[in-house]
């Protein structure tokens, strides 16, 4: 037993290159913990590139540290769970203090804390300085609130932190450019599009490649495609790749979808970002200096900024302040089973199989296709919230709980009642046909709801309305949808009930 001061555990997602609590450790006297655990990848069926991701970036951090430390790597141990291996490392090292920073996911803060009381030595959790609202002020910001709406958090911080802030007003006349960012690339396409950075797999990565595939080789997805930045530097060379080439563009297509294309104009930095390989601060503000620069408008950079200084904070905020309740949430008694389909892509659903079929291959699909594609079926069929839940969490390489909780049970999934959206993003077909070419090549109508061609979509969009209008006909913001479904005939109504049912069973088993 050898007894040190502090033990300060570095968790798969705080790999930060200032790391807060390495940055004040004492090499004398304090040592760094990390550990490679299988449990962290089957709690949920992780995605390979998921798994590659978050053990390369950790390896590619250890590897750069100047304290002594402890570094277990799958395969060189036994220890199946994070709090196994935590308690052999107590055991061995004896510290008065164990010391980490905010964990991302409720689950291992609590595993965490079980550990150190199991071995009696005090855990201290420091606030993560990779976010940019403290906890407590975001609990000082919802006390009292009735309703927690992003668009009211998010002015609050600009205020708070001045960021396109023009004499105490939003720069460019108003707070949210968001109507001007809602085109679709038309039946051209987008044409040639910029692509992002890449980044090939150095000696570290195609290691830890060889770990995944012996441990989690019956894991979904494939890693033939893996290029995301694994280390701080390459992190900022595609945040300035990004702010170069695709940001003026951003805005007017970030809701648009095309068959193929995974990436678009959107950032990839979620990811970066999530792992802290990139400060939240030092990505707006390369966004907010393209735009007083001149090379990117105000619609684009107000909407990127909004993304991150107003959502991505505003979810973590309420990540912590709902859970463990958050998880638990079903407002709409949803229960069915997440079809098979999301697990392999076989679908003759275009859109569907175009948004599984780049998840498995790429682990990412950008915040359209998750929240009006997967998450917009999952919601109209009636799948229950914590088997897309889990689902999102394992697929996407951007995805720790308390980012992804809030995103699927809350604004995707309305599980949560009106919590965090004040209605549900349903919507028919027709949707998708208009921001995007998905409905050109795809054997189903979306302009019809009854018949053997109809759009599954358009179909479930039919039956949620009327399976939901005691709890939802009320909502002032679905009033339009309400009435049109009421100025359909009964002999519709019925038609479209009988659709549904037999798509249901025929997702069921895995036959559309």
């Amino acid at each position: 037993m050898s007894g040190c001061r502090h033990l300060i555990v570095v968790l798969g997602d705080q790999l930060a290159p200032d790391h807060a609590l390495i940055a004040q450790a004492d090499a004398a006297q304090d040592r760094v913990w990390m550990a490679e655990v299988a449990e962290e990848s089957t709690h949920v069926w992780s995605h390979k590139a998921r798994t590659a991701l978050f053990l390369s970036a950790m390896r590619h951090f250890y590897a750069g540290l100047n304290l002594p430390g402890d570094y277990l790597r799958l395969g060189e141990h036994d220890f199946a769970s994070l709090g196994d291996a935590l308690a052999d490392g107590l055991a061995r090292h004896a510290p008065e203090r164990v010391l980490v920073l905010q964990p991302g996911d409720w689950r291992v803060q609590q595993l965490l804390q079980a550990t150190c009381e199991a071995a009696d030595v005090p855990l201290t959790v420091h606030e993560d300085p990779h976010f940019l609202c403290k906890l407590d002020n975001f609990r000082g910001w919802a006390d009292g609130r009735k309703l927690f709406r992003m668009e009211d958090f998010y002015r609050w911080m600009r205020k708070r932190k001045r960021i396109l802030m023009d004499d105490g007003g939003p720069v460019g006349g108003q707070w949210n450019f968001d109507a001007d960012n809602r085109k679709s690339f038309g039946k051209h396409g987008p044409g040639e599009l910029p692509r992002p950075s890449a980044f090939k797999p150095d000696e570290t990565t195609r290691a830890v490649f060889e770990a995944v595939e012996q441990h989690f080789g019956d894991h979904p997805g494939s890693l033939d495609s893996f290029a995301w930045p694994v280390t701080p530097a390459q992190a900022r060379a595609a945040l300035d790749d990004f702010i170069k080439n695709r940001l003026p563009d951003f805005g007017r297509y970030q809701d648009a979808m095309w068959t193929g294309e995974h990436a678009l104009y959107h950032s990839l930095l979620s990811a970066a970002m999530n792992l802290k390989l990139l400060h939240p601060q030092s990505v707006i503000d390369a966004a907010v200096a393209a735009y007083e620069a001149g090379d990117a408008p105000i619609e684009a950079v107000e909407g990127f900024v909004r993304q991150i200084l107003g959502w991505r904070e505003y979810v973590r905020g309420l990540y912590w302040l709902r859970m463990p309740d958050f998880a638990h949430d079903n407002a709409l008694g949803a229960e069915r089973d997440l079809p098979p389909l999301y697990w392999t892509g076989d679908t003759q659903m275009a859109c569907l199989a175009d948004a599984v079929g780049q998840t498995l291959d790429h682990a990412y699909a950008h915040h359209i296709q998750r929240l009006m594609v997967t998450g917009l079926f999952a919601l109209l069929l009636g799948v229950e919230p914590r088997q897309i839940h889990a689902w999102y969490l394992a697929v996407y390489v951007d995805a720790v709980e308390w980012v992804e909780l809030p995103n699927t049970l809350g604004m995707s999934q309305y599980a949560d009642g009106g919590v965090l959206g004040s209605k549900p993003y349903v919507a028919s077909g027709k949707y998708i046909q208009r921001m995007s070419n998905y409905c050109a090549g795809c054997k189903f109508d979306p302009a019809d709801a009854t018949t053997e061609d109809a759009c599954p979509f358009t179909t479930l969009y039919w039956d949620f309305l009327a399976r939901h209008s005691d709890k939802l006909g009320d909502n002032q913001r679905m009033r339009f949808q309400f009435k049109n479904l009421d100025r359909k005939s009964a002999g519709e109504k019925a038609a479209i009930t009988r659709r549904a049912n037999w798509l249901r069973e025929a997702l069921a088993d895995d036959a559309l």
